[in-house]
């Protein structure tokens, strides 16, 4: 794959858009970010409740549990997008991200270590530019380890319940190039549109991948992951260099 060619934003093929984290977006949360992946503008927020769900109760499992909920603002799209409320039921797509969100985070966390307290992920698209699910669960981890160390001092939790950092990224064939992280204008018409989820130590937690109207091959399928692989370990490091500057209070 040649990676000299720059895209409409001009990026190589391999590279991310600017990602930034800004603490503190929603003070009344435990722990908050606004995450971009470039025009996408996601407020990812985590709020730790002293309660359990009351399946947890009846069935006398032990430990904590995570959700999440995510949702697009009527503005966040050149279209208004209506809010599912006024609609009156929640849209299949919302419904699948969510989901996502929240099998990414439990696949870090050890719930034992939660205690008897929820943790809830609220992830709200600002700005939408493609990759609003992938934004979402890299905010979502940064703003959940920020809630936890705020236990943390607080003495409220006794160890660290998160395993590992988690984070996501996109990549695709668009024009007949194997992209990585897809704007908008690439993801709409991408032949080929992945979403790859993967741990700080490399461990995949979701690949969903699929052909727009089109096929590809094991060789591009292999080429999708490396692609998705180098973004998501510069992400990691970015999460980190976030973290380590804030938790240290640098």
């Amino acid at each position: 794959m040649s990676t000299s060619a720059a895209r409409a934003d001009g990026r190589r093929p391999d590279q991310l858009r600017p990602i930034t984290f800004e603490p503190n977006i929603a003070p009344y949360a435990t722990g908050s970010v606004l995450v971009s992946y470039g025009l996408t503008r996601v407020i990812c927020a985590a709020t730790i409740e002293p309660n359990v769900p009351t399946w947890m109760k009846q069935q006398k499992v032990p430990g904590g549990w995570l959700t999440a909920e995510y949702s697009m603002l009527p503005y966040s799209t050149l279209d208004r997008k209506p809010r599912d409320i006024s609609r009156g039921k929640i849209d299949g797509r919302t419904v699948e991200i969510q989901r996502l969100i929240g099998r990414s985070l439990r696949a870090v966390i050890d719930l034992q270590k939660l205690g008897q307290n929820t943790l809830w992920l609220d992830c709200d698209v600002l700005q939408a530019d493609g990759g609003t699910r992938t934004a979402s669960i890299t905010g979502a981890y940064v703003a959940a380890r920020l809630a936890v160390q705020k236990l943390l001092d607080e003495k409220k939790l006794a160890d660290n319940p998160l395993t590992d950092s988690v984070a996501a990224v996109s990549a695709g064939v668009f024009g007949g190039r194997e992209l990585l992280d897809l704007a908008y204008v690439e993801d709409k018409d991408a032949e080929v549109d992945f979403n790859i989820v993967m741990t700080g130590r490399g461990q995949f937690v979701e690949v969903q991948g699929s052909g727009e109207e089109a096929t590809f091959s094991q060789a591009q399928l292999d080429s999708l992951l490396g692609l998705a692989q180098k973004g998501l370990k510069e992400i990691a490091g970015l999460q980190t260099m976030f973290l380590t500057r804030r938790l240290l209070g640098s």
